[in-house]
């Protein structure tokens, strides 16, 4: 299935931030480069993704955040929608961590405080819950009467940042988000949690798992603490042009945000900080039990790390990263070596029976919150089992899950994101 997607940028991402929702909530490295910001382009989950009459979830923001510096880059206060669990979930927490790309120098970090990026002002007070934040059993089997959180992304470095920039009045306080966060939540009832699962998309993908043990370690050995990590398996990988584009991002946001102090020592006492932020180098030495859901022929990677303007400067990509079926045979065989080079990344990872894999061989990015993705009848599969049965099966303890698809083109039940 072919999921066609208008390319339309959301310049005015302040005025038309309830268009241009997208979970996933990216841009390209051209933006991010040219010191735009974020802008996110028109996702399809704000057209045909969304279940029909999903439940809306309005927005808390976290008071007395401020006083423990917990802000968004313009200093106001970080926010959540809880919507609370019930019968046999009561006492079950699911935190889904919003993605949203990161900002890597002061200029596009300024312009993100104008978006919802950056600022409680222009975050959407309703949401809609889709996919694993659905309440509806029909549309997620295993997790619709959880206590089910978003966490709203405002920080600009997968809530993993420690500082500020007083000239230019920003806030690096990711960190400090997710920890007045937790301690919230947990105030809230999380404390008596008996099962807790740690999810995220892209950005809030690689969240979950620099936050997975610490997570973990803020319940009792008995209670159940997984987490799931959603299109957050980005590459160190080599451009189109024989050089690392989001290498080089990473370097900005981890050094401009101080990232570096709150990085796994286990990573950071063998590798530089950069090394540090891509999954590949930290998801082997993660204890907590965690499961790496990702396209193979990831959507964002593919348009915004292996092959952005600024590496294809005559444009020879252009049409093939906006449409797979507009690939050349040389460019079909350089997107088999990047999944290649994905598969290898997680070998270690995937050998331990505690972690669970579903690395399907498809364009897209985020299956998770999109309703035809993670739980319809014509979602995803490999081997006859979708993603909602997938996570479920592996959280549960079900069966061991390590799903991986065979090699473009072999899989007909994908969702592929076509850009027109």
């Amino acid at each position: 299935m072919e999921l066609r997607v208008p390319v339309l940028w959301c310049v005015l991402a302040s005025l038309l931030a309830p268009l241009c929702r997208s979970d996933d909530g990216f841009g390209s490295l051209e933006d991010l480069n040219q010191g735009e910001g974020v802008l996110s382009f028109l996702d399809i989950d704000a057209v045909s993704a969304i279940a029909p009459k999903p439940l809306m979830v309005g927005l808390t923001l976290i008071d007395g955040a401020a006083a423990k510096g917990a802000v968004c880059l313009d200093g106001t206060l970080p926010g959540y929608h809880l919507h609370r669990g019930q019968g046999s979930g009561e006492n079950s927490w699911l935190i889904q961590l919003e993605g949203g790309g990161w900002c890597n120098t002061i200029r596009n970090c300024v312009y993100r405080k104008t978006t919802r990026r950056g600022s409680a002002k222009f975050m959407e007070k309703l949401l809609p819950f889709t996919g694993i934040l659905s309440n509806k059993p029909e549309e997620n089997p295993d997790f619709f009467n959880w206590n089910r959180v978003k966490l709203r992304y405002c920080d600009g470095a997968s809530f993993s940042g420690d500082g500020q920039n007083e000239a230019s009045q920003l806030y690096f306080r990711g960190q400090k988000i997710w920890l007045a966060a937790m301690e919230e939540l947990m105030a809230l009832g999380m404390k008596n949690a008996n099962q807790a699962l740690l999810s995220g998309c892209s950005a809030g993908g690689l969240a979950a798992i620099l936050h997975c043990d610490k997570f973990r370690n803020l319940f009792p050995s008995r209670t159940k603490v997984k987490c799931l990590s959603d299109a957050g398996l980005f590459l160190d990988a080599v451009d189109v042009s024989g050089g690392h584009a989001l290498r080089d991002i990473f370097a900005g946001v981890v050094s401009l945000q101080n990232v570096k102090v709150n990085l796994p020592g286990s990573c950071i006492s063998h590798m530089n900080p950069t090394s540090c932020f891509f999954p590949q180098n930290l998801v082997a030495n993660v204890k907590t039990p965690l499961f790496l859901l990702n396209a193979a022929y990831d959507a964002w990677q593919l348009q915004s790390s292996l092959a952005p303007s600024s590496a294809d400067p005559r444009g020879s990509w252009a049409s093939c990263k906006l449409n797979h079926q507009h690939c050349n045979s040389s460019q079909i065989e350089f997107l088999q070596d990047f999944r290649k080079q994905m598969l290898g990344s997680i070998k270690i990872f995937s050998s331990s029976p505690k972690n669970g894999l579903f690395i399907n061989s498809c364009f897209a990015h985020c299956q998770s919150e999109r309703q035809d993705t993670w739980f319809a009848e014509d979602s995803p599969l490999i081997g006859n089992k979708g993603i909602a049965e997938s996570v479920g099966d592996w959280y549960f303890d079900r069966v061991n899950v390590k799903a991986i698809d065979c090699p473009y083109p072999c899989d007909k039940t994908c969702h592929n994101l076509v850009f027109k």
